[in-house]
C-alpha cells in the first residue's frame, strides 16, 4: 500500500527557511528502500513530502514524528542563537 503525508512549515524569514531545510535535509539521505523523503523550499514554506510503500502505517507516522521533532530542535536552537 502506498501512502503519503505533506508537511508544510510557513516561515516568513529566508534564512529561517534556509536553515530548516539545511537542519532536516540529512535525515533525506539515507532511509529503507520502502521510505522516500523529500525536502526543499517552496516561497516562503519548507515543504517536505514523504512516500511510504508498505503496510505499516505506524512507520509513516513515526517518520513524520521524526521530521517534526528535527523541525523543532532546529527552531529552538535558532531562537537560543538569536537571543544572544
Amino acid at each position: 500500500m502506498r501512502m503519503e503525508a505533506k508537511i508544510s512549515l510557513m516561515y516568513e524569514d529566508e534564512k529561517m527557511r534556509k536553515a530548516i531545510l539545511m537542519a532536516i535535509s540529512p535525515d533525506n539521505m539515507e532511509t529503507p528502500k520502502n521510505l522516500e523523503v523529500k525536502s526543499l523550499i517552496e516561497k516562503d514554506k519548507v515543504v517536505t513530502l514523504i512516500i511510504y510503500n508498505g503496510e505499516n502505517f505506524l512507520t509513516l507516522q513515526s517518520t513524520m514524528d521524526d521530521l517534526l521533532s528535527c523541525v523543532s530542535a532546529a527552531e529552538k536552537t535558532i531562537s537560543a542563537l538569536k537571543q544572544r
